[in-house]
């Protein structure tokens, strides 16, 4: 895997945040974000993956845009589930946090 491969980062990214939310409280509001999050992280991934095959500039372009958005609508609930502790091991959500802004 070559280091900017954004497919496989991507891909790996959705991992992770299926790995938290496994983990996540079982309650109303824990399980509302862990589909949230697992809709929008995973969306990114397979979008890029649409992206790569756009049937031209412009539909690549609007693609990508769509991958940018999940990825924003992903950071946000991650947030959100760091501020209302719904997921303790704090370490993992910073890492996700971090995978997604590099």
């Amino acid at each position: 895997m070559k280091k900017y491969d954004l497919e496989e980062r991507l891909i790996d990214f959705s991992v992770l945040i299926l790995e938290i939310t496994n983990k996540m409280e079982n309650n109303y509001a824990a399980n509302h974000l862990s589909k949230q999050i697992i809709r929008s992280s995973t969306s990114a991934a397979l979008n890029y993956g649409e992206a790569q095959s756009g049937e031209s500039r412009k539909d690549f372009v609007h693609k990508m845009k769509i991958v940018l958005k999940e990825l924003r609508e992903t950071y946000i609930c991650l947030k959100i589930i760091e501020r209302t502790g719904l997921y303790r091991d704090f370490s993992k959500i910073t890492k996700a946090k971090m995978k997604q802004m590099n």
